[in-house]
């Protein structure tokens, strides 16, 4: 039964993971009506509903969502050790290789080093997934994914990509003259802070400090916010209160004078972000290739 349906079910995993029939039928080589007929008749062989369809959009039922739990990963596996071994006999790695990650992470870390690979290796294709989600790249079918070391789950192999990273406060010149300058993190309650709302629980993000060993945070308030931390840079710069981000996002406004760091004291160095997979056995020559290309000392 399998072998009767094996090309239906990797065409239903591939709609599922792109969430649309135009681009899944894009991907393949195929047209949409064709794509469409293909999942129709594995429906009707099973007699089961895989797919919730109208003009805007395409989700999984249950009943497919759980199908796939089950065989997608068998399918990705097949996918990508077929893949590898064409790549052997053709003597040319190739393959697809799935990231999710910070677009911050991305720009500085992942990019540089993936315009060096994909020359080296133009038959393997690197799609992105760049958002501040907290995603579950196994449930979401990512080859790999991105965070700070802090946030990475205990089952997960991985391997940092960035040094040690700091959070810092800072503000105009103009916003300090005019406010004066908060000299603990309990001064910030009597200043506009610029909020950043977190996209995954969808609160704001409370702002972290350490003294002596002792980590702390602190939720703060003011006019902005934002979920972007490059708009609530913008903000800072234009005057309109207290920014807290990463150290490197703001490095040339610190050295241009636009912005200005405050309660330096209370905000360390802490470990960075890393690469994380989860443990297969088994991976692709093209997987295996892009993660030596990623390892630190490379820099």
């Amino acid at each position: 039964m399998l072998r009767e349906n094996l090309s239906e079910l990797m065409a239903l995993m591939i709609i599922a993971r792109e969430g649309s029939f135009t681009r899944a039928a894009s991907q393949m080589g195929i047209t949409q009506s064709a794509l469409s007929h293909s999942i129709r008749r594995l429906e009707e062989r099973l007699q089961i509903r895989l797919l919730s369809r109208n003009n805007r959009s395409v989700a999984l039922t249950e009943a497919g969502e759980k199908i796939l739990q089950t065989l997608a990963p068998r399918l990705e596996q097949l996918e990508s050790e077929m893949s590898s071994v064409l790549g052997k006999l053709q003597g040319k790695p190739s393959g697809t290789i799935r990231i999710n990650a910070p677009k911050q992470a991305v720009l500085r870390y992942l990019w540089p080093k993936l315009i060096v690979f994909m020359r080296e290796y133009p038959d393997i294709a690197i799609e992105i997934s760049a958002d501040n989600r907290f995603s579950d790249i196994v449930a979401e079918r990512f080859d790999l994914g991105i965070r700070l070391k802090e946030s990475l789950a205990k089952d997960m192999i991985a391997q940092p990509i960035s040094g040690p990273l700091r959070m810092i406060a800072v503000a105009s010149p103009k916003y300090l003259k005019k406010n004066g300058t908060p000299c603990t993190p309990k001064d910030l309650a009597d200043h506009n802070c610029i909020n950043i709302r977190l996209p995954t629980y969808g609160g704001f993000y409370a702002w972290e400090f350490e003294q002596d060993g002792q980590e702390f945070s602190t939720r703060v308030s003011g006019q902005c916010a934002f979920d972007d931390s490059d708009l609530s840079i913008r903000a800072a710069v234009d005057g309109f209160g207290i920014a807290y981000t990463m150290e490197e996002h703001v490095e040339p406004y610190l050295a241009s004078g636009e912005l200005i760091e405050i309660l330096a004291q209370w905000t360390p160095p802490f470990d960075g972000f890393y690469l994380y997979y989860p443990n297969r056995r088994q991976h692709s020559e093209a997987f295996t290739l892009l993660l030596k290309a990623l390892r630190l000392d490379r820099e």
